[in-house]
């Protein structure tokens, strides 16, 4: 079992491969991305179940140091930066009618949203500098390396509590929480720089500045690219920037609407000192479906994470006292996108929750 599960997480490699072949089949082939992650995956996330075995506690420490899972992670950066690239010529060069500029922009943006990012917050977390400027190179392909600051200094520190855009309330739609989290969660981080930098007395307009450069890193990557194929093509290919942006747009989507699937709903209690209780599994929606797993690098098992944001993702662990999803983040994502059924489903399940374990 230990070797498929190894063998598993290269699964991640066939949205690239869908998105290229889908491409090039073209007609109904560019939907295949789409239909294999909303689709096939929920089914199979069905028909196969769960998989809520734990890796032994006597393992752990070995398993963690295993080179071959970093390497999975590793390669994706190179191949999701060509698959970019790739793209950036086939907008350049391919006549697409809007329904195929759609379809190719959003399928790139499951390459670079929905793994990528996944790839990413698992680098992000680590001490490590290479796997921190692989997680920033992967941000910066979606527009959104401040989620390197936010993310690690705001998020993990304020999960289940008003001060986080990134936790959603109960009773609050994606449509809202995609705007404040947005929002305040870009503020935030230049609030956290800016603390940062003024602690170590260092100029906030200057280099030093993390959002400086973050907000900047993004614009200069696709200008050299447009600049680089206006030049060879003879003309100014604003096809580059227009799907560049327009697939960070959806990509970081993607992130938002798996934020607000992970804490919806999550509160920590106030304690009599007036701070919040320490971060639980008890604080994150618990997902360990073994085939959705594979795919995004047990994401899902966010209860684990937040608990021990240190922990390699080979080494999470499903938690039965979480409060656990129905299903997967490919259904529950769909799920999301419609408020009323989202509510139907999720606030019966949260207040069912809380009051088997007095929460």
């Amino acid at each position: 079992m230990k070797g498929i599960k190894k063998i598993g997480f290269y699964a991640a490699f066939i949205l690239p491969v869908l998105l290229i072949g889908g491409y090039y089949l073209g007609g109904i082939g560019l939907s295949f991305i789409h239909i294999f992650v909303f689709v096939l995956i929920p089914i199979m996330d069905y028909l196969i179940g769960k998989d809520k075995n734990n890796i032994p506690q006597s393992d752990i420490p070995e398993v963690s140091k295993e080179r071959f899972y970093k390497l999975v992670t590793f390669i994706w950066v190179y191949v999701q930066f060509a698959v970019l690239i790739w793209g950036f010529y086939i907008v350049a060069t391919a006549s697409l009618t809007l329904g195929e500029w759609l379809w190719f922009t959003s399928g790139m943006a499951l390459v670079t949203g929905g793994v990528g990012i996944t790839v990413a917050h698992e680098l992000g977390h680590k001490a490590d500098k290479l796997e921190q400027n692989y997680a920033k190179i992967l941000l910066m392909t979606v527009c959104y390396m401040h989620f390197f600051i936010e993310h690690n200094r705001g998020h993990h520190v304020h999960v289940a509590t008003p001060k986080d855009p990134a936790t959603s309330r109960r009773g609050e739609h994606f449509y809202s929480f995609w705007w404040r989290s947005v929002k305040d969660g870009f503020l935030s981080a230049i609030d956290l720089e800016v603390k940062r930098l003024e602690k170590s007395k260092a100029s906030v307009w200057s280099l030093s500045n993390q959002m400086i450069v973050f907000s900047l890193a993004p614009i200069i990557f696709v200008g050299v690219f447009t600049l680089g194929f206006s030049i060879f093509f003879e003309r100014i290919v604003w096809e580059i920037p227009a799907f560049f942006f327009g697939q960070s747009i959806l990509g970081f989507t993607l992130l938002e609407l798996v934020n607000y699937i992970e804490h919806y709903g999550m509160e920590r209690k106030i304690l009599p000192s007036g701070r919040y209780e320490n971060v639980t599994p008890l604080h994150s929606w618990n997902a360990s479906h073994l085939v959705s797993n594979f795919l995004l690098f047990q994401l899902q098992r966010h209860s684990d994470h937040h608990a021990f944001a240190y922990k390699r993702y080979q080494v999470l662990e499903h938690h039965d006292s979480s409060p656990q999803l129905p299903q997967g983040y490919s259904a529950m994502i769909i799920l999301a996108l419609f408020p009323p059924l989202w509510f139907t489903v999720m606030d019966k399940r949260l207040e069912l929750w809380k009051k088997e374990l007095k929460v």
